[in-house]
């Protein structure tokens, strides 16, 4: 692997670091103008949603830009996207039903799918 390439994917993971820290500040700011108009009907759900993108998405992609040499390939980096947005939109929507005072069963699935994804994704680091 040339040396350049290794700095590209370094840049690449760096990039993905900012996008993760520019949706979880998207996921505060939705929660906030959510909750501002649910009157006076909060759910942590709803609240903590950023915290998936933020520990999942900010701190491993930017640990893996500046202080490691070993990148994570192409499938792992997808899949690990793809539970970090299941998790993320299976909060939000918790917290959605949770103001609206209903429940529904199929929200685990958001729970299950978002775990199977980002543990599938650790056999292919």
């Amino acid at each position: 692997m040339y040396t350049l390439d290794i700095d590209n994917r370094r840049t690449c993971m760096a990039k993905t670091g900012f996008v993760y820290l520019f949706i979880s500040l998207f996921c505060v700011l939705f929660g906030v103008v959510y909750e501002y108009f649910s009157h006076e009907v909060y759910s942590y759900y709803m609240l903590y949603a950023f915290v998936f993108p933020l520990v999942g998405g900010v701190l491993p992609f930017f640990v893996f830009s500046f202080f490691t040499k070993r990148l994570p390939g192409r499938i792992a980096c997808n899949l690990y996207h793809s539970g970090i947005a299941a998790l993320t939109i299976g909060s939000i929507f918790e917290g959605v039903l949770e103001i609206y005072g209903t429940t529904n069963r199929l929200v685990l699935v958001y729970w299950v799918l978002g775990a199977v994804f980002l543990f599938w994704d650790l056999s292919f680091i």
